[in-house]
């Protein structure tokens, strides 16, 4: 393929990213991946939702948008489908074609609709169309008939997908297995971390024994952390638990923590960077019930911190030759078995064994390596399209002959 101003398929990319919440693990890895791509000269802009995040998403794109050349478009995005799906697509299509994107990657299963479904407007090529999952559909309610609904909405969606790049084996194993083999490029482009987010965090004044950071919701396990938290304590182990984030059920899981007897036990804060609360937790707990591959873990993992996750998604990617450690999800027993492990366990050799943890994170996800796939991910996107048979003639509309 020849690089000229005129291919649109040639290097520098007008890439727009497409996703719903601006917050979390999807929105650190778009977050990542604008920085990156505007780095290597590529003109990156950011749809999303306008009424999630809050202050902290704003300030976030406030901050990101100097390397947005494209621009960030916010407007009323909702999690389930509504009638107002269609005003979306259609703002989305206006923007592609007044920015003259080439690249429309969505990411998470709304962003993946919007990318995928928003029609083209204008005469030029269409743009590509990248799709990143991060796990939501795929791990809802495998065997139920809304789970058969979501994966034959994905089928259908495939045909009009160019790249898939999964952040994981896991969730590329399970489109293959719910929606079938993709006839469409598919790379696993795993999620990355920088180099200074090796450094080991120093340690605060004042700790807890435990910390969880996440959305606050069941799907995220935190019910069989409390039940951990309330045996160890039972068992004659005052622990205490630093728990921040946000989300739907917080309010259930405050009341369900005072009703164990836990209230003095737990301390709930609001979302805030990662880093500065590592340094005031002894024990990094991820209770996950179903995950894709979790920023946290990454995060964790590579700053050394004390670290118990379940088995469950591609956690056990990121664990690698330790995944053994993992605990079974849905089991406080054996949470709280592994909790107290580590607590009991030698300074030295804790610190040995999560030293290696992080050397192996650190030569598997590097970000720069994220960002280079991902762009590598297009170019075979147009490279397929450029080779691919032309579409059939239909009868009515072959060409008369003179």
């Amino acid at each position: 393929m020849v690089a000229s101003a005129l291919d649109p398929a040639a290097p520098p990319y007008r890439i727009l990213h497409v996703f719903r919440a601006p917050v979390g693990g999807l929105f650190r890895h778009v977050n990542d991946l604008a920085r990156l791509q505007a780095a290597s000269g590529h003109a990156v802009g950011i749809i999303c939702d306008a009424s999630t995040g809050g202050e902290r998403a704003a300030r976030q794109l406030a901050e990101l948008e100097p390397c947005l050349a494209l621009g960030v478009t916010r407007l009323p995005m909702r999690r389930n489908p509504t009638p107002s799906d269609l005003a979306v697509l259609a703002v989305i299509a206006r923007r592609a074609a007044a920015l003259g994107a080439n690249v429309l990657h969505g990411h998470g299963a709304k962003g993946g609709v919007y990318a995928r479904l928003s029609p083209v407007l204008g005469r030029g090529p269409a743009p590509i169309r990248a799709y990143t999952p991060h796990g939501g559909s795929y791990n809802y309610r495998p065997g139920t008939a809304l789970h058969r609904l979501y994966m034959g909405a994905e089928r259908l969606l495939s045909l009009r997908t160019d790249a898939f790049l999964f952040e994981s084996e896991y969730v590329a194993g399970r489109h293959a297995a719910y929606v079938g083999p993709s006839r469409h490029l598919t790379r696993i482009v795993h999620n990355g971390i920088a180099e200074a987010e090796f450094e080991p965090v120093e340690p605060a004044a004042e700790r807890h024994d435990l910390l969880y950071i996440g959305e606050l919701r069941d799907a995220k396990g935190v019910p069989f952390l409390l039940e951990a938290l309330a045996s160890l304590r039972a068992a004659g182990r005052p622990l205490t638990l630093l728990m921040v984030g946000s989300g739907p059920d917080a309010e259930i899981i405050r009341e369900r923590a005072q009703a164990m007897g836990l209230s003095e036990a737990v301390t709930f804060e609001p979302p805030q960077p990662i880093r500065p609360v590592l340094a005031r937790g002894d024990i990094l707990v991820v209770p996950s019930l179903a995950e894709s591959l979790p920023y946290v873990v990454l995060e964790a993992a590579a700053a050394r911190q004390p670290l118990i996750a379940t088995n469950v998604g591609g956690i056990p990617e990121i664990f690698g030759a330790a995944a053994s450690e993992l605990v079974p999800p849905r089991d406080p027993g054996a949470l709280a078995g592994a909790i107290a492990r580590v607590l009991d366990e030698a300074p030295d050799q804790r610190r040995a064994r999560f030293c290696a943890l992080s050397e192996s994170v650190r030569t598997r996800f590097s970000m720069t390596r994220m960002g280079a796939d991902v762009l590598s991910g297009y170019a075979a996107a147009f490279r397929a399209r450029e080779a691919a048979p032309p579409a059939p003639v239909l009868a009515g509309n072959a060409p008369k002959s003179t």
